[in-house]
């Protein structure tokens, strides 16, 4: 097999006087047959030597890290990170190397990696694959195995334990027993990892299906970091709910499995709110003896674990919101007028809120189909917009700059807009000018709205 590479990079590995060499993650997807992306390669060669050569041939540098022995260049559009041959020294969980050794030997540069699925090279004047660990066999099992004892690599870097489950998610590879026995002894050290990088990762594990359009990837991810340990680590507050039991009647799967499979089944944009959607209901029911509430205190924990992740700050304050809204009109029984006022009041979460109420309903019991509080509310809603009801204040036909010309008090207008497009919700026939002015007055007239 000959790998596709550009012209770009062709004409450098010419031009070098060593071999050089495209490894990791292009070589295990080009082998099992996924579809291949960021390409990075190496050589047995130092930083200076690689970096005449390549601006020889036309590239341009970006950075050049000496400490490490690695390059970012780009051939016009074309980006590429280059790293020499190196071994690396770890202390127990420190996470960076405390120590690098660059070489000239592949088997060392290959057991300085993670997973041997990673450590095969393909050289690229050659046209030739090089495999000293034995990796070709572990693509063509989708498993994976690390390069060294697993005790061993996962104890010099935790990161690596949310990595097993990204690639297995991503791939569909298998970790072998030793592979999944090292990762769980070390999952504590899962601690030392920042937050940011953590979050990193496992919003990559959250949209692993996207990746390669391995179906469910992202519920296998989360099942393998639960298998590993490491879930306990960066979500007790979710795993609290294992083996928490729920009404059979309406549920199949205790507290933790509903929220990893609601996750299985989310639309990509609401995954994380899927996740955390339920994270109420154990502190509940330790608490209170019941669920009663818990997307209530749900919002609350999950904004908390967000600003411990780093989550963005915009999706932080949208799954906060999405996991407190989840359970309105669960069983059906609110009225039209209600609905509609609540949906003009979200309207700008409306459909993440289907969304995730869509993969609320299909978690307890794995059923697929759509969700009866999802058609109630899409009735609703199609029936507004037939209506011509406003959703946001834009669509109304007055605003603050007439509410105040007529002499409604500056302090209120605000207030008194968002009654009028409530109003306006349930009876679209008001949203007219000279309607809803009379009506600004009347309510600035009163103490309170």
């Amino acid at each position: 097999m000959k790998l596709a590479l550009s012209e770009n990079l062709t004409a450098l590995a010419k031009g070098c006087p060593f071999p050089l060499y495209v490894v990791g993650g292009f070589v295990r997807d080009a082998l099992a047959g996924l579809d291949a992306a960021d390409v990075d390669i190496c050589a047995p060669a130092d930083t200076d030597e690689f970096v005449k050569v390549a601006e020889n041939c036309g590239a341009k540098i970006n950075a050049v890290y000496k400490n490490t022995g690695t390059v970012k260049l780009k051939f016009g559009a074309e980006a590429y990170e280059f790293t020499c041959f190196r071994s690396d020294e770890y202390v127990r969980g420190a996470h960076r190397p405390v120590k690098t050794f660059f070489t000239d030997d592949m088997l060392l540069d290959a057991r300085r990696r993670d997973f041997k699925c990673n450590a095969v090279y393909y050289d690229i004047g050659a046209e030739r694959f090089c495999d000293p660990l034995g990796g070709i066999a572990d693509i063509e099992q989708r498993r994976l195995t690390t390069v060294a004892d697993a005790d061993k690599v996962f104890g010099e870097d935790g990161l690596r334990l949310m990595r097993l489950a990204r690639q297995s998610a991503q791939t569909g590879f298998a970790p072998d027993g030793e592979c999944l026995s090292g990762a769980k002894k070390n999952a504590a050290l899962i601690s030392d990892v920042s937050a940011e990088r953590i979050y990193a990762e496992l919003n990559a594990i959250l949209h692993a299906d996207l990746r390669y359009g391995k179906s469910y990837g992202q519920y296998g991810g989360l099942v393998l970091l639960d298998k590993t340990g490491v879930l306990d680590f960066i979500l007790p507050e979710l795993t609290a709910g294992r083996g928490m039991a729920q009404p059979e009647e309406f549920h199949s799967h205790d507290v933790l499995e509903h929220s990893l499979r609601a996750v299985k089944y989310a639309n990509p944009s609401v995954r994380l709110a899927a996740l955390l959607h339920d994270i109420g209901k154990p502190y509940c029911k330790i608490t209170r003896g019941t669920y009663h509430g818990h997307e209530t205190e749900g919002a609350r924990i999950a904004a908390e674990v967000c600003a411990r992740l780093k989550v963005p700050k915009k999706l932080a304050v949208e799954t906060a919101r999405l996991c407190e809204a989840h359970m309105y009109d669960l069983r059906l029984d609110a009225r039209e007028n209600k609905v509609r006022k609540f949906i003009v009041k979200n309207f700008d979460i409306y459909e993440k809120l289907l969304l995730l109420k869509q993969a609320d309903y299909s978690a307890c019991k794995d059923d697929l189909s759509e969700a009866p509080c999802v058609s109630k509310w899409k009735e609703i809603y199609g029936k507004m917009k037939r209506e011509g009801a406003p959703f946001n204040l834009k669509e109304l036909k007055t605003g603050g700059g007439e509410l105040a010309a007529a002499g409604v008090p500056k302090d209120r207008i605000g207030v008194i807009l968002g009654e009028l497009l409530t109003d306006c919700a349930m009876e679209p026939k008001l949203n007219d000018a000279e309607k809803l002015l009379k009506r600004a007055l009347a309510y600035a007239e009163r103490k309170e709205v």
